[in-house]
């Protein structure tokens, strides 16, 4: 059984009960940053995600990608000897996180107010979609739900509600969340030497992703516009433009120095003024302007000189040109690992750099019930004990 030798949260236990995407990458980037995470599943109905396409050698893919640095306990925990060896499990961890509807644990023993009779220390993360109070407390959810409530679908200038490409919700209100959840209740612990129970919502945790459009509503006392977003199109000099090649670049020329630094190199001084348009019609030819300029040279040009110029322009990269830039390779943030199965795959490296305990990603993602055995020797429980809560079906 490999667990972490190095991180900022080593000797922390987290009993993992989350699943699909926003549970499994908290649980996986405290992880990487060295807590010990043992991912508990059942052994006939584990994550849904094993079963996502694609899958290589059998293994999903999708799984692989947010489920690295863990142990996994397949065990039934709807049984009685199943649940009590979960309860002997939480008698030592630190944090206890779970991504099921409210109150489904508590129905069967396994809620906050249980395991704090156990271990007062506990520290209960439930992360939900609407969280364990409100009107939709108990109405199942999605990435798109939970962004279309907070306002992150109401689209840009002119233009309706696209589907966006990454799920801001499932990560940003909810991965990230949960992890932010965690440390703080634990530093809080340190202090009062008492656990808690954090309600993560993920409607909840995407509101502060549109900051901006709700505090201009609460401030103006009107919604804002679409033309008079500046940070999501209304701008001529913050925007997306096309280049001779097909591809595109991010022009981010958001402050006054940069925009007049840009308007000389392409010798369009006369455009210095040109940042907030009056009227729709009059943005519309300065955009229109803009984006001849951008279509006579290809992509490569344009990125090279905002490299050589510092002049916030960047490229707009496909999935299979990310790994390729030099810096995202020197910042080692896609990593190579040998899985048993898959064999060699690429995952996401640790997004925090620590100079003292770095993360990293230890082992691969395990297989069902992979460190099952290892898990309740390491408990106390005899060989003999392991192989009848096998042949019963308990663990896998």
């Amino acid at each position: 059984m490999r667990k972490p030798n190095t991180g900022a949260l080593l000797g922390l236990k987290v009993i993992d009960m989350t699943r699909l995407l926003p549970g499994p990458l908290a649980t996986m980037l405290m992880g990487d940053m060295g807590a010990e995470i043992i991912k508990i599943e059942l052994p006939n109905a584990p994550d849904y995600a094993r079963n996502f396409p694609p899958h290589k050698n059998g293994e999903s893919l999708a799984f692989l990608a947010f489920n690295h640095s863990k142990q996994s306990l397949a065990l039934d925990y709807q049984t009685e000897k199943g649940k009590q060896i979960l309860l002997d499990l939480v008698k030592d961890a630190a944090i206890f996180i779970e991504q099921f509807r409210p109150t489904y644990l508590a129905k069967i023993g396994l809620g906050y107010e249980d395991l704090k009779k156990i271990n007062p220390k506990i520290i209960y993360v439930s992360l939900t979609g609407y969280g364990q109070t409100g009107k939709y407390k108990d109405l199942a959810g999605h990435d798109l739900n939970y962004i279309g409530f907070a306002g992150l679908l109401s689209g840009n200038r002119f233009s309706p509600p696209q589907m966006p490409i990454a799920q801001m919700a499932d990560i940003a209100g909810g991965s990230y969340m949960a992890v932010i959840g965690c440390l703080a209740a634990l530093y809080a612990r340190e202090r009062t030497g008492e656990g808690q129970w954090v309600d993560v919502a993920m409607l909840d945790g995407s509101m502060p992703l549109a900051i901006n459009t709700l505090s201009w509503y609460w401030t103006m006392g009107k919604p804002q516009a679409r033309e008079q977003g500046f940070l999501s199109g209304g701008m001529i000099n913050y925007g997306i433009y096309p280049c001779k090649d097909g591809k595109f670049v991010a022009l981010g020329t958001l402050e006054v120095k940069f925009w007049q630094k840009f308007c000389t190199l392409i010798q369009k001084e006369e455009w210095t003024s040109r940042m907030i348009a009056p009227d729709k019609t009059t943005f519309m030819e300065w955009k229109n302007e803009l984006t001849a300029v951008f279509q006579t040279q290809d992509s490569a040009y344009w990125v090279s000189i905002g490299l050589e110029n510092d002049l916030l322009i960047s490229p707009i990269y496909e999935a299979d040109e990310v790994d390729k830039d030099e810096h995202i390779k020197a910042r080692n943030m896609v990593v190579e690992v040998e899985h048993p199965k898959a064999g060699k795959i690429k995952n996401m490296g640790a997004p925090i750099k620590f100079s003292a305990t770095p993360a990293q990603v230890f082992r691969p993602s395990p297989l069902l019930g992979e460190d099952s055995e290892a898990i309740l020797k390491e408990m106390g429980i005899s060989e003999s004990a392991i192989q009848e809560l096998k042949s019963k079906g308990i663990i896998k």
